[in-house]
């Protein structure tokens, strides 16, 4: 039951912090918004793995658009520096946890713990247009990777994952559809790659053969969206997928599928918004 309880609170970590609406224009919004919605989500195990669950997840939708922290619909960040095309910020990202024994890839290894990210992300405008509503930016996060059990947090290594992001409002005129696309290269160490990936003799099996993941080329990552705003109601679908063909991992015991993806639906209700309006970019 506990486990259970963990894999939707990472799982809906995971959700508000990559897959809800993006939005590019600068525009007069509520300081905050507070809401709820459900989300429904066919997700692999991990990156590499022939095996997926599904989902349906509730849960909170909170907005904040503070001066220096914030939570958005992508993420919860804390500014550190902003100019007018560049801010550098602290953000975070999770991963679902994995029982070894419903992964046949993964039986009678140890479980994946649920894990999380945090650390600076520079991001750059490149390019922005107000009157075409459509943004390119460069996303260069750098992010410590831990891993926890509830009772002690276990640092497992580092990720570099640039990426470009593409944003337009009302992709289909008139329609108030909002596009987004994301797509980039993923940098890991060994320690971040061997949590995933590697295979202590001790679990070696004559189909599973002892394997040590090493740093370097993790694969690559492509996520699109569609979203649209009716009244109080958000509607949004996504997907993602990940890319390990050429990567350092790809020759793990582990690694049963070279491209994964993950995709899903969620609604959002805002029923609370504040009177005060600030711009939001």
């Amino acid at each position: 039951m506990k486990m259970n309880i963990c894999r939707r609170v990472i799982c809906i970590l995971l959700l508000l912090s990559v897959f809800l609406p993006q939005y590019a224009v600068s525009a007069e919004k509520p300081l905050w918004e507070l809401g709820i919605g459900v989300a429904f989500i066919q997700m692999p195990d991990y990156r590499g793995s022939d095996e997926s669950r599904f989902y349906v997840l509730p849960y909170p939708y909170l907005v904040y658009r503070g001066d220096i922290f914030k939570i958005d619909e992508r993420r919860i960040s804390g500014q550190i520096f902003k100019t007018e095309r560049i801010l550098l910020d602290i953000s975070g990202y999770g991963s679902a946890p994995v029982k070894s024994s419903d992964n046949s890839a993964r039986a009678g290894m140890p479980d994946l713990d649920p894990t999380f990210e945090i650390g600076p992300s520079l991001r750059i405008t490149l390019l922005e247009s107000g009157a075409e509503d459509y943004k390119l930016s460069l996303a260069v996060p750098v992010r410590a990777f831990f891993s926890t059990d509830f009772h002690s947090v276990h640092r497992e290594g580092w990720i570099f994952h640039p990426r470009i992001n593409f944003e337009k409002s009302d992709i289909i005129p008139e329609t108030g559809i909002k596009f987004s696309v994301s797509a980039g290269p993923m940098f890991a160490d060994s320690s971040y790659n061997a949590y995933f990936y590697t295979v202590e003799p001790a679990y070696a099996t004559g189909v599973r053969p002892a394997y040590f993941a090493g740093g370097g080329y993790s694969g690559s990552a492509f996520s699109a969206s569609l979203s649209k705003k009716y009244k109080q109601f958000i509607f949004n679908i996504f997907v993602r997928t990940d890319f390990l063909e050429g990567a350092v991992i790809e020759d793990s015991p582990l690694v049963k599928a070279k491209t994964t993806v993950m995709s899903g639906f969620n609604i959002s209700w805002i029923f609370f918004q504040s009177a005060a309006k600030v711009a939001d970019k």
